[in-house]
């Protein structure tokens, strides 16, 4: 398996932690019986819950446009020092902005996000032979 396929991997053995993360977050802050029902009159979510639930949003999103590049990539055999770099640069700074956001450190946190997106675009740009 090519190293971008691995980060994927890893990338969405991430997205698996932090919906664990998530689900313990709401057990915590509303219990288990109230979320394992209809949830219909669920109270809002406390603080750190809500903020689960946007760290685990911000990394889907991030992982719907960097899979796809990935299998393309993949698909066409493109693997050379710059998608590398890239797969690593993204999952590497997911996880860094994952521990951030979920810390709630700001400022630096944005900076570390658009560090995985240029390991994305990095990755559009072999695939499209840039």
């Amino acid at each position: 398996m090519t190293i971008e396929l691995t980060m994927l991997a890893y990338a969405t053995a991430l997205l698996v932690a932090l919906i664990l993360i998530q689900a313990l977050a709401g057990v915590q802050a509303q219990g288990l019986l109230p979320l394992a029902g209809p949830r219909d009159d669920m109270p809002p979510p406390g603080v750190f819950q809500a903020r689960t639930k946007r760290v685990v949003d911000n990394h889907r999103e991030g992982l719907t446009v960097f899979a796809p590049l990935v299998l393309a990539i993949s698909i066409a055999h493109i693997s050379n020092h710059w998608t590398v770099l890239g797969a690593e640069l993204f999952f590497y700074s997911r996880i860094v902005h994952a521990v951030l956001y979920l810390a709630a450190v700001p400022l630096v946190r944005p900076l570390v996000w658009t560090v995985g997106l240029v390991g994305t675009f990095m990755i559009l740009f072999a695939a499209l032979g840039i």
